[in-house]
């Protein structure tokens, strides 16, 4: 089960948000508005500001200027606090190398209080009971890798999902599933916020599409 906070309907509430990185201005103005159960396709090129926002909206990265608030907590002063509510999987899996995947899971889980019995059934879904449960993370392929840090925001139960390139070494068969696994936390209350570049796969699973563009955000539609 996804836990909410009470009378939290819009999860990301963005509006003329500037985040800088080093001097340069990678979201310039951005304004965005989410509610719970929401996939939302990010688009755009390389540079546009993608990752910069999957990061504001973390709490990864401070909010300089503008109005900003994830799941009801105020970015520029508690942006920390966001951090425990989120899951975030960006091009490092964040995982531990010298624990087993099951570790690895566990790790997370227990960050919210996840019993044995859920942690269990995160790692069936993401296909990885059995004997590679017990394997190290470092013997590991790089779509198990990946494999691994979905089944660890599974068991935390998270309420916003902020994932770049989610699909990036998986194969077809784990492309599927964890379709699959973003349909069924969206549907049990979860947001979820995908930036990608595998259009047509991401444009089937999204309920919007926004695309950013020179670090602003710009409504194109559902798809």
């Amino acid at each position: 089960m996804i836990a909410h906070e009470p009378g939290i309907d819009v999860v990301i509430d963005l509006s003329d948000a500037v985040a800088v990185l080093g001097s340069f201005p990678a979201l310039a103005g951005a304004t965005l508005s989410v509610n719970r159960g929401e996939i939302v396709l990010l688009r755009g090129p390389n540079g546009a500001g993608k990752t910069t926002l999957l990061r504001l909206c973390a709490g990864l990265i401070p909010l300089e200027r503008g109005h900003g608030q994830v799941l009801g907590i105020d970015l520029k002063n508690d942006r920390e606090l966001v951090r425990h509510r989120v899951g975030v999987i960006g091009h490092n899996n964040g995982l531990y190398g010298d624990l087993t995947v099951s570790e690895n899971v566990r790790f997370w889980g227990r960050t919210v209080g996840a019993t044995r019995a859920e942690v269990d059934a995160a790692l069936r879904r993401m296909g990885l009971d059995g004997r590679l449960a017990d394997l190290p993370v470092s013997r590991l392929s790089a779509g198990q890798k990946r494999r691994t840090a979905l089944a660890g925001l599974v068991a935390r139960r998270a309420e916003l999902w902020l994932l770049d390139e989610p699909h990036a070494g998986l194969d077809a068969t784990g492309r599927d599933e964890l379709d699959q696994v973003l349909k069924m936390a969206a549907a049990a209350g979860a947001t979820v916020m995908v930036a990608s570049h595998e259009l047509e796969r991401a444009a089937q699973l999204a309920t919007r599409q926004v695309e950013v563009v020179a670090g602003q955000v710009r409504e194109i539609g559902a798809p």
